[in-house]
Formats: C-alpha cells, structure tokens, sequence
C-alpha cells in the first residue's frame, strides 16, 4: 500500500502565498474529496504534490511511498505512481495521442513496451472510457470538446496505472452519459486498490463513486474533514455554516497560475 503524508505544506504563486501549513495523509486504498471554495487551494494542493514548478514550496515535505519527493521533477513522481487529471488539459498540436501515450507508458516502464502490449493496454483504455478509437490517431486535445478531454484524462490514467490518481474537476464538462462512464471507471479502479484524491464542486460525481472521507480546504488551510455526511451538508447549505459553526472567515477569491501542460512545455523548451 502507497501512502502519501503531506506536512505543513506552504506554497506560493509568484510571491504569494496560497498553501499555509496543510497536514494530510492519504493511502492508495482510500477516495477523499477535496472540497472548499474556489480560490482557496485545492487545485494548488494537486498541482503541488504532482510537481508543478510554478508552485514553489517555501516550507513542508510531501513523502510519497516513503521517499520524500518534495524536490522531484513532475516525470519521476508519475514514475513512482502518481497521477493527476488536469482541471484545464492542454492542447498539444503536432502531438499524435496514441504516440504520446506510447512515449509515456515507455518513460514509466524505463523499457520500450512491446507494440502488442502496447495496442492491448490502449485498446481496453479506450473501450471502457468509451472513446472512439479513431480519436488515437488525433491530436493531443487539439479540437477536442471540453468533455472529451476529460475523458482523455482518464484514459492517460488507466495506461499508466498510478497508485494514486488525483482528479481535479474531472466532471466539468461531462454531460450524463460521459460522468456515467468516466464514474463507472473509476468505481472499478477502486476495487482494485487504486487511491484517488478528487476535486468537484458538484455532489452528482460523489454520490456514484465511494468517499472514504471528505476534507474541506478554506484559506490555504484544511477547516474539517468528516465522511459522506460533509459532502452532502456543503451541497446543502454552502460553506457560510463554517464562520457560524467552525469560526472561519472565508477569504475573497483569489486567483492562482492555471496548471501548465508539463508536454506543452517540453515542446516550447527545444
């Protein structure tokens, strides 16, 4: 079982600080939703752990499998099990999607994978997302609708198998059908021992997949956790109960550095 210790984390977006002292524990058996108004972390927290140069940690550690991978470059956490499903994927023109899944299931593998292995993994990857397969030949993203690519998010995720996916909106853009299936994928990753770290400001995705537990990020800080019963008093009633019951006074919005396609950025490097 991989376990992921998040301690005092503080992070900060050009000068300013987003992330201040978060303390979070989570294995790969377990779901937790992370929830909290916009503005106040959640996607920085994600951006964090999965290594994001554009979010400089100023204090705190992030251990992942029992390996402080604090200072990490983005490729060798996803090589260590890590995963994340980005809120705004990126297009990537003249980036041929199933070539660049072939390249990425190589890194993982430190070994060219077998073409045969290869086509099997991505055939299965593209049924039960319910893609279809002619899409592989396609540009990464490039004219994808916004559901489409998230649901391609989650292909990326079943070819290469982390320990712990960390989804960030991943229903934003779905129509029934698509939450139906990408929830059905992950219901099934769950049995298998799979963890997964979600964001969403909506209860429909929780109410079809299993919770463990609920963690509400406010300020830069976690206000509470509980279980499935958080989840639903937020959907409920909002976050105002926390000033009446917990004390917190909700910050104003504030705005962070959208997460960067780490390919993308590859590409403008050469």
């Amino acid at each position: 079982m991989a376990i992921l210790e998040i301690k005092n984390l503080h992070v900060s977006v050009k000068d300013k600080e987003i992330l201040k002292g978060v303390d979070l524990v989570a294995d790969s058996s377990e779901t937790i939703a992370l929830l909290g108004p916009n503005g106040n972390g959640k996607s920085t927290l994600l951006q964090t752990i999965m290594g994001n140069p554009n979010y400089v940690v100023t204090q705190g550690q992030i251990i992942f499998d029992g390996k402080d991978i604090t200072s990490l470059e983005v490729d060798e956490r996803s090589k260590l099990g890590l995963f994340l499903g980005m809120q705004y994927p990126s297009e990537v023109p003249g980036v041929n999607n199933s070539d660049f899944l072939k390249a990425s299931l190589n890194a993982h593998q430190n070994r060219r994978v077998p073409l045969a292995i290869f086509y099997s993994v991505m055939n299965k990857a593209y049924a039960r997302t319910e893609i279809p397969f002619e899409m592989a030949n396609r540009n990464l993203n490039e004219g994808f609708s916004g559901g489409e690519k998230k649901k391609n998010e989650i292909l990326q995720m079943l070819v290469l198998n982390p320990k712990i996916a960390m989804l960030d909106e991943i229903d934003s853009g779905l129509d029934v059908d698509a939450i139906q299936t990408v929830s059905k994928v992950i219901k099934e990753e769950q049995e298998k021992g799979k963890g997964f770290l979600i964001v969403s400001h909506y209860a429909r995705l929780y109410d079809l997949i299993n919770v463990d537990r609920a963690i509400v990020l406010v300020n830069g800080k976690i206000a509470t956790e509980g279980d499935r019963s958080l989840i639903e008093k937020i959907d409920k009633e909002g976050y105002e109960w926390l000033k009446k019951e917990l004390g917190v006074e909700i910050e104003k919005e504030r705005q962070v550095v959208l997460g960067t396609c780490a390919t993308k950025e590859a590409l403008k490097a050469k």
